[in-house]
């Protein structure tokens, strides 16, 4: 990934430039246009980027690893079989994400430091630790301070092949720091910096210091109907939803995941 080339417009979160067509070409209502289920699609993804790295340093696909090797790991994932059918993922990607999974976290588990040390790698132009840190903490769902492999596709399946509504939940979920049901307009700066900070001031086309929070207060303008001072998760999709700009950016989602 290019990060450096990335464009930080008027969306959810920095876009890139162009759109994928969906396989229909068509559109809905919003104009969004769904992304292609491909590797290619699925390849933009940092995180899987990471993991299959670690695969190809291996060695081609092992056909009798087809249950998911268990040994030597602390913790045990689900079965190949309930995996797939709660993801959007083949058995062969589930089996290549394993693997590199695996190679990379032998405990069977992800700690924080793994995501910022990820990051690091994938944005060293900029400062990616409060970024890996938000996000860590939406893929570590029961707080416990670490992620199995199970959370891990579990995510990776919304973020990459999910519904506009999951993915907009999912986002939602980011955006929640404290996990209270509501978007504060803080917590909505909060992250916005971390991108920015995260692409770093060679982002083209440059950023101003104060673009963080003139994004946000368009945001909340948009998005806070009732003018109570915070965003529910009802708001926020209904928002996104009939908002071109920041369903172009959904779209796009994975660019920075």
């Amino acid at each position: 990934m290019q990060a450096n080339e990335k464009v930080v417009d008027g969306g959810l979160l920095p876009d890139a430039n162009g759109k994928e067509p969906s396989p229909s070409g068509q559109t809905d209502g919003s104009k969004w246009q769904k992304p292609r289920i491909s590797r290619k699609s699925l390849m933009k993804c940092c995180l899987v980027k990471w993991i299959i790295a670690s695969t190809t340093q291996q060695g081609p696909d092992d056909s009798s690893d087809s249950d998911l090797e268990l040994s030597m790991v602390r913790h045990q994932p689900e079965g190949l079989e309930q995996l797939q059918a709660q993801t959007q993922f083949t058995r062969k990607e589930l089996q290549s994400l394993y693997r590199g999974f695996k190679n990379e976290c032998p405990s069977g588990l992800v700690d924080e430091e793994t995501f910022k040390t990820i990051y690091s790698q994938f944005f060293p132009q900029g400062d990616a630790t409060t970024y890996a840190h938000f996000l860590f903490n939406a893929f570590d769902m029961d707080r416990n301070g670490s992620i199995r492999f199970e959370d891990f596709v579990l995510g990776l399946s919304v973020l990459l092949r999910g519904s506009v509504t999951e993915k907009l939940r999912w986002a939602f979920n980011l955006y929640d720091i404290n996990k209270d049901g509501y978007i504060t307009k803080e917590e909505m700066l909060a992250i916005m910096r971390s991108i920015y900070d995260m692409m770093g001031r060679y982002t083209l086309p440059s950023v101003r210091d104060d673009s963080a929070f003139e994004h946000v207060e368009k945001f909340f303008q948009k998005m806070d109907r009732n003018r109570d001072g915070v965003v529910t998760i009802d708001e926020f999709i209904e928002t996104c939803q009939k908002d071109e700009n920041i369903m172009a950016s959904m779209q796009l989602f994975e660019n920075v995941i």
